[in-house]
Order: C-alpha cells, then sequence, then structure tokens
C-alpha cells in the first residue's frame, strides 16, 4: 500500500494516503474529491493546447488505490465532472475503466461542477448533496454539520514543504471536518491559514507526511 497517515476521526480509524484518498477501513471504502475527469478537453475546446491523456493517468492512479486497500467502494466527494460529459477519448476511458470493474460500487456527492453527471451514463451512483454516515456527514463543500464530523472537498488545499518551490496537494484536518485533496492532478489549489489546532499532511510523491499542527495561542 502507498505509504500513509492513520488517524482517528469521530472514533473511526481512517488513512490518508499519500496518492490523494483516505481509507476507511471499516467500510472498505476509498473516498478521493474533485476528480474533474475531462478538465483537459473543456481547455482544448476553448482553444487552450492541452496534452491529452490526463484523465486515463488519474484512472491508472486510482487503480493502484484500490488494488493496494482492497477497497470494495468508491466514493466520489463532488465534482466527478469539470464540464459537458461529451464524446471524448477521457470517457471512452472511463467507460472501459468502469466495465473492467462492475463489482465496484462507485458513489458520488454532487458538486459545483457537476452540472451534467445525472444525465452523462457514467454508471455512478448518485447520492444527492449530503450523506450521514456513522459519524461522519459527506458533502462537497466544507460546510460544518451540527452533529457529525465532515469530509469533503472543492477547496484544493495546498502544503508548502521547507525547502521545496513546489506546493503539495494536502489533506486539511480542521475541527470537525476534513478537506480531501484534489485527485486530479491538473488542478490548481490554495494553501489555507490554518486555525489553532488546524493541520495539513501533504502527499509528496506517493507519500503522506503530516506536518506540525498549528500551535494555539496562549
Amino acid at each position: 500500500m502507498q505509504a500513509g497517515f492513520e488517524t482517528t476521526l469521530a472514533g473511526e480509524t481512517v488513512h490518508l494516503l499519500g496518492g490523494r484518498a483516505l481509507h476507511w477501513p471499516a467500510r472498505r471504502r476509498l473516498l478521493i474529491a474533485d476528480l474533474h475527469l475531462g478538465k483537459a478537453d473543456v481547455f482544448r475546446h476553448a482553444g487552450i493546447g492541452l496534452p491529452s491523456g490526463g484523465t486515463l493517468h488519474d484512472l491508472a492512479r486510482l487503480d493502484a488505490l484500490l488494488a493496494a486497500t482492497q477497497a470494495l467502494e468508491l466514493w466520489i466527494l463532488g465534482d466527478v465532472l469539470h464540464g459537458p460529459a461529451l464524446p471524448s477519448r477521457w470517457r471512452d476511458g472511463w467507460n472501459q475503466w468502469r466495465a473492467q470493474r462492475d463489482r465496484l460500487r462507485v458513489v458520488a456527492l454532487a458538486g459545483n461542477h457537476d452540472r451534467a453527471l445525472a444525465q452523462a451514463g457514467l454508471d455512478i451512483e448518485l447520492a444527492g448533496t449530503l450523506v450521514e454516515d456513522g459519524p461522519f456527514a459527506l458533502r462537497h463543500d466544507p460546510d460544518p454539520h451540527p452533529a457529525l464530523h465532515v469530509l469533503c472537498g472543492h477547496v484544493h488545499p495546498l502544503a508548502d514543504l521547507p525547502g521545496m518551490r513546489r506546493r503539495w496537494p494536502a489533506f486539511w484536518l480542521r475541527e470537525r471536518m476534513l478537506l480531501l485533496p484534489a485527485f486530479s492532478e491538473f488542478t490548481a489549489g490554495v494553501v489555507p491559514m490554518l486555525g489553532a489546532g488546524e493541520q495539513l499532511v501533504a502527499c509528496v510523491e506517493g507519500e503522506a507526511i503530516p506536518l506540525p499542527a498549528h500551535a494555539c495561542r496562549s
């Protein structure tokens, strides 16, 4: 398995994986956020020249995580798509990938880019904007829940590491909330301003590296 950081959220053991995914062993479930299928196609249709193959590369990364964790379910916390699900190479690749994994349950929460998802025909179970499951509230936007620990995406958190010019995707641990990094490698993001007690876990070349928690003021 890719190197991960084990932690406990709301009494549940989870693994934050360096491959930008969360593994929930008790449910045999892999969770990712912000897959953004077809994002490069949207840019190309706008006249911006970009290489193809980004979605296929992301699916290969996803395969490695599913194989390592032996997860039976894949949950996507919003932004499965980036735009219209038009006939394209990425869509052909997804359909082939999905057909080869017909026993894998794939569930998606709706994100702000998912307006075309319901009609896309991608063989994904649509779960609306909020699912309450055990101690967790699963959603796309980082909105707090009155009783449950939120797992979400949307923000694309990044981490600065000392001595490195590049910024790395990161999990952002907050009070009763965990923001997952964007799974798609073709995404920008933000370096968050951490509040007291908050922490980033950086995803660096397949390893999950916990950074020091932000100190509380005395």
